[in-house]
């Protein structure tokens, strides 16, 4: 099956304790299709501007990305500048430029409408139900969010978890979107909100999943060394809803074995900065991460 990957593609610009990089390959689009196409053919949807670099088209196109949803504009594409404390956990945004992004409509090329996953990464929640309205059926839609569309769009948001099947969101955004400090507590009050599933990422402490009556845990990749974190959000839910693709299953097992697939996935991510250390991965690699992450989570008894 193949996965439609609607969301934010940028150039970032990233600073950490070590280095600092300008004009790298960002955004939740650009990073969730690398991850989606370790496993199922991926279409992604996003807008750029003329000063976009051709050689982050080439790198897209390479790794099987179908680029005829992107839509190239005249302007400039949207830009993100970060900088990250020792503690990688923390980060602080220092600039955002919407430039071309705030125009984007992501109308879908017409044989791309019966796209059954579907992943609705990270942007505004009017733009994901726009996404919805012209889907046909599809199999098992997937939602991220962050804490902005909370505080900014949350009618849109809360109309947007009725018709979606797996939100996915981080712990501190779990908290907020349900008001309960305990996230238990608010996995299972997103799941009243609307939709089948719910993902909350902890970092590097790993992932919960919720279904109805149902909760699986997992833990991070053990990753000795992190040299930038962004996008490791966006790769694991690519991986996931590559995974997904992969086996065309969507039942809470598969779901469960998706999440290990995105935490290998977005393993990789966090070793190097932007897209680097994924292009460099081997699709055995990314296996053998997940026998590892396998064991992790198996007890004899």
């Amino acid at each position: 099956m193949s996965v439609l990957v609607v969301g934010s593609v940028a150039l970032d610009s990233v600073k950490t304790t070590k280095e600092e990089h300008h004009r790298l390959l960002g955004g939740s689009a650009s990073y969730a299709s690398v991850a989606a196409s370790f496993f199922a053919p991926t279409r992604m949807v996003g807008i750029v501007g003329e000063d976009f670099p051709p050689e982050y088209i080439s790198l897209l196109e390479s790794r099987g990305v179908d680029l005829a949803g992107l839509q190239r504009v005249s302007g400039k594409t949207f830009a993100w500048s970060g900088e990250y404390e020792l503690d990688m956990n923390r980060r602080k945004t220092l600039s955002v430029e919407l430039n071309v992004f705030e125009q984007f409509r992501p109308d879908l090329p017409a044989a791309w409408k019966t796209t059954p996953i579907i992943l609705l990464a990270n942007i505004a929640p009017v733009l994901q139900l726009h996404v919805l309205d012209q889907l046909d059926s599809p199999k098992f839609v997937v939602a991220d969010t962050m804490d902005l569309w909370i505080h900014t769009a949350k009618d849109d948001l809360l109309a947007l978890l009725k018709r979606v099947d797996l939100l996915v969101l981080n712990d501190s955004e779990a908290k907020e979107l349900t008001g309960r400090d305990n996230l238990i507590q608010a996995g299972r009050e997103m799941l009243r909100l609307g939709p089948k599933y719910v993902a909350i990422k902890k970092g590097e402490h790993g992932c919960l999943l919720f279904g109805e009556d149902l909760l699986f845990a997992a833990p991070a990749y053990p990753v000795e060394g992190v040299v930038d974190p962004t996008g490791a959000g966006d790769c694991f839910i690519g991986g996931f809803v590559g995974s997904l693709a992969a086996t065309g299953q969507t039942d809470f097992s598969a779901l469960k074995r998706a999440v290990l697939y995105g935490t290998a996935t977005a393993s990789f991510d966090v070793e190097d900065f932007s897209l680097r250390r994924l292009q460099s991965a081997s699709k055995d690699e990314l296996l053998g991460r997940v026998e590892t992450l396998k064991e992790l989570v198996r007890v004899e008894f």
